[in-house]
C-alpha cells in the first residue's frame, strides 16, 4: 500500500488537532480519536475508500499483531492492566483497602495530608510511570476519597509525579532509554569529556519542567492552590460529590472510568493485606527488570552492571511478572480469610472489567499513534526547528517544539527519539557548548506536552489510577502544567543567554515563587467571590 508522504506538508498536523479538539469539545475521546484515525487514514490513501478500509483494519490489528507475531509491548501493557484491575479488586475484598483508609485515617489527619501521600508515593515509586500511576492510585484512593480529594486532583498529582520522577532518574525505563540515545548523540560528535551516564546526571538540574512539575504538585497540596475547573471539582468533592459516575458523559463509550466497584469488603481485613500485595509488586517488578535485563547483558556476553541491567530491560514483560506476584499475595490473604471461592471469582471479573474502558482508550490512542507516525508529523515539526536562529534562543525554542510534538503525537518516548538527535546535530552545528542544554529542553518539552496531551498512554493511565474522567484529568491539569511551562520557559531563556545552570535555575525557582504567589491570589479571589455570591 502506497502511502502519501507528508513529511513537509502542515496536513499532517491535522488528524491529531482534530482528536484533540474534539476530545476537549465533545468529552467522547473514543470518538474523537476514531474521528482522527479515519481522517488521518483517509488523507494517507488519497481518499480511497478500499485503501482507507484497509489501512484502518492493518493499522488496528498492528495494536495486537506485529510482524506475524504478538505485538508484545502493547499485549503486556494491556495485560499489567488487567492483573493490577483484578488485584485492585482483592485488595478490597480482602478488606486491606478499608484498614489501611482506616489506619492512614488515624495518621493522616487532614486533608492536605492525604494529599501530601499521594505526591510522596508518587516520588518514590519511579521505576517506572505506568507502574506508578496505576500503583500508586490503588494505595492512594481510598485514603484521599475518605478526606474529600478530588479524583482530578488525585489524578493530577499521579500524572505530574510519575513522568517527571521517571525523567529524572536513571534506574528508570525512562531514564534507561533516553541514556541509550545520548550514548549514540555523543559518540557520533565525538564528545568525550563525559560518559551518557554523566551527561544525563548533568541534564537533570537543566529539566526545568520535571523539577519544577513536582515542587508544584507539592505545592498545590500545601497551599490547596485550586484554580478553574479543579476548583469546581474540590468543591463537588467536598459536597460527597464526584466519587461516583453521575458527572461522566462518556459511560456508554468506554465503561466508565470513574466505575465503583461492586465489591463487598470482608471485616476482617488488616493493613497488611494491603501493603504486602503492593510491596511485592514493586519488588518483583524491579526484579523482574534486573533479571530480565541481565539476561540480555548475557546474550550480548557483558557483565552484569546495575546501570546496563536497566538499559537493556524488558520492561512489559517485567511489569506482568510483578503484576502476576502481586495477584498471588493478594489472592493469598483472600483464600487465608476463607471467604468463598465463587466471591472470589467474581471479584476478579469485576476487576478485569473495571480496566476495559483504560484498555479501549489505549488501543484507540495506539492506533492513532500509528497513524501520526506514517503522516510524520513529527518530521514535519521538527523541521520548524531548523533555520538561521541565534544559538541562545535555541534552548528555549526546543523545548516550545518538543512540547508541541509530545502534545500533538500524545508520546513523550517518541518524542524522544525524533528531537534529541536533532538537538544534537543542531548544537553540533551551531556551539558544541549549547549540547546538554538543547537536549535538556527536549527532555522537558516532551513531558510538559505528554502532560497536556489527552491521547498520550500516560495521561490516560494516571486518569486510570485516580479512577477519574479522562477529560476532567486534562482539563484540570492544563492550567498547572501551562504554569510550570512558563516558568521552564524562563529558566531556558537565562540558561541560553548566560549558559550558567546557577543563575538560569535562580531565575526559573524566581519565576516559580511568583507563579505559586498569582495562583494562590486567583484561588483566594475565586473563594471570596463565591462567598459573597
Amino acid at each position: 500500500m502506497n502511502l502519501i508522504d507528508f513529511a513537509s506538508s502542515p496536513l499532517s498536523l491535522l488528524p491529531p488537532l482534530v482528536a484533540l479538539s474534539l476530545a476537549i469539545i465533545t468529552r467522547r475521546v473514543l470518538v474523537s480519536l476514531g474521528v482522527g484515525i479515519v481522517l488521518g487514514a483517509i488523507l494517507l490513501n488519497d481518499y480511497s475508500v478500499g485503501n482507507t478500509l484497509s489501512y484502518v483494519s492493518s493499522t488496528v490489528s498492528s495494536v495486537f499483531v506485529e510482524d506475524g507475531g504478538l505485538n508484545t509491548w502493547n499485549m503486556s501493557i494491556v495485560g499489567f492492566l488487567l492483573l493490577l484491575g483484578m488485584m485492585t479488586a482483592l485488595l478490597t475484598l480482602s478488606g486491606g483497602t478499608r484498614a489501611f483508609a482506616e489506619w492512614a485515617q488515624s495518621r493522616v489527619k487532614s486533608k492536605r495530608g492525604s494529599k501530601l501521600l499521594a505526591a510522596f508515593l508518587g516520588v518514590f515509586i519511579f521505576v517506572d510511570d505506568y507502574f506508578n500511576s496505576l500503583a500508586v492510585g490503588a494505595i492512594s484512593r481510598p485514603v484521599t476519597d475518605r478526606f474529600y480529594v478530588s479524583r482530578a486532583k488525585l489524578a493530577y498529582i499521579l500524572d505530574s509525579t510519575a513522568a517527571p520522577m521517571c525523567v529524572l532518574m536513571p534506574a528508570s525505563s525512562w531514564g534507561a532509554y533516553i541514556i541509550t540515545i545520548i550514548g549514540g548523540i555523543l559518540m557520533s560528535h565525538g564528545v568525550e569529556e563525559y560518559s551518557a551516564l554523566g551527561a544525563y546526571v548533568r541534564l537533570i538540574p537543566m529539566n526545568y519542567y520535571a523539577v519544577f512539575a513536582l515542587l508544584m504538585v507539592f505545592a498545590v497540596a500545601w497551599f490547596g492552590l485550586d484554580i478553574g475547573k479543579m476548583r469546581e471539582h474540590e468543591i463537588s468533592a467536598s459536597q460527597g460529590r464526584g466519587f461516583d459516575n453521575d458527572q461522566d458523559t462518556d459511560t456508554q463509550e468506554a465503561h466508565d472510568l470513574n466505575e465503583e466497584l461492586d465489591i463487598r469488603e470482608s471485616e476482617k481485613g488488616k493493613v497488611a493485606d494491603l501493603v504486602l500485595p503492593i510491596v511485592m509488586l514493586v519488588v518483583a517488578t524491579i526484579a523482574s527488570m534486573l533479571f530480565t535485563g541481565a539476561q540480555a547483558l548475557a546474550a550480548d556476553g557483558k557483565q552484569f552492571a546495575l546501570l546496563g541491567a536497566f538499559e537493556n530491560t524488558d520492561v512489559g514483560t517485567s511489569l506482568i511478572y510483578g503484576g502476576l506476584v502481586g495477584l498471588a499475595v493478594a489472592l493469598v490473604t483472600v483464600l487465608k480469610q476463607g471467604l468463598p471461592m465463587l466471591e472470589i471469582a467474581r471479584t476478579l471479573w469485576i476487576g478485569a472489567k473495571s480496566m476495559f474502558g483504560a484498555i479501549l482508550i489505549l488501543v484507540f490512542a495506539w492506533s492513532i499513534g500509528s497513524v501520526i507516525g506514517d503522516m510524520k508529523t513529527g518530521s514535519y515539526l521538527s523541521t520548524l526547528a531548523q533555520g538561521n536562529i541565534a544559538p541562545h534562543w535555541l534552548p528555549v525554542i526546543l523545548f516550545l517544539l518538543s512540547g508541541l510534538m509530545a502534545f500533538s503525537t500524545g508520546t513523550s518516548w517518541g518524542t524522544f527519539g525524533i528531537m534529541l538527535p536533532i538537538a544534537g546535530d543542531m548544537a553540533g552545528a551551531t556551539d558544541i557548548a549549547l549540547m546538554l542544554p538543547m537536549l535538556s529542553a527536549v527532555l522537558a518539552g516532551s513531558v510538559f506536552g505528554d502532560h497536556c496531551s489527552p491521547i498520550s498512554d500516560t495521561t490516560i493511565l494516571s486518569s486510570t489510577g485516580a479512577r477519574c474522567n479522562h477529560i476532567d484529568h486534562v482539563s484540570t491539569q492544563l492550567p498547572y502544567a501551562l504554569s510550570v511551562a512558563l516558568v521552564s520557559c524562563i529558566g531556558f531563556i537565562a540558561l541560553g543567554m548566560t549558559a550558567s545552570i546557577a543563575f538560569s535555575f535562580i531565575a526559573a525557582m524566581v519565576a516559580f515563587i511568583l507563579v505559586c504567589v498569582g495562583l494562590s491570589w486567583l484561588s483566594k479571589s475565586k473563594i471570596a467571590s463565591c462567598q459573597s455570591a
